[in-house]
């Protein structure tokens, strides 16, 4: 039976995928104390990893989508470290967001509201967090935006 922020996300048209597996040599997440730090999610959709760079074939629009969907996959190696119960998530302590984008592109920090606006509008004050929002000349895969975060659990 789905959680209070389960069917909050499922009211938003989400469902949590299952947590992904690590594509190197590092675990997905670590927990110390009540805080989670979750590896760097890259950003997926239906058809498999969203590759672009910002500032040379890729909007805005669909880097802020891509960054959402780095979001949703943060949330998912949450619940995996509440051992399945994401109601456990007390807060979004921080985020820090890269952007594959030129050297003269600076709207990083509006690719990575995709995220920031998806976490809050799915739990509210708790989704509300610190970030910073960086470029980075490649990503891993070519990917166009990998996001980390660090969760507070119950």
């Amino acid at each position: 039976m789905p959680g209070t922020i389960e069917a909050r996300l499922a009211e938003l048209g989400v469902t949590l995928p299952d947590a992904p597996a690590p594509a190197a040599n590092y675990v997905p997440f670590v927990q110390v104390g009540d805080m989670v730090y979750v590896s760097g999610q890259v950003c997926s959709g239906p058809d498999g990893l969203i590759i672009g760079k910002l500032g040379a074939d890729m909007e805005v629009e669909a880097a802020a989508a891509a960054a959402k969907s780095c979001a949703i996959a943060l949330l998912a190696q949450c619940k995996a470290a509440c051992g399945g119960d994401l109601d456990r998530l007390k807060r979004v302590v921080k985020l820090t967001g890269f952007v594959n984008s030129t050297g003269d592109f600076g709207d990083q920090p509006k690719v990575v509201n995709g995220a920031s606006d998806f976490l809050v509008e799915a739990l509210g004050d708790a989704g509300r967090h610190a970030r910073s929002a960086v470029s980075a000349a490649s990503l891993p895969f070519g990917v166009a935006v990998e996001i980390e975060a660090i969760f507070q659990i119950s």
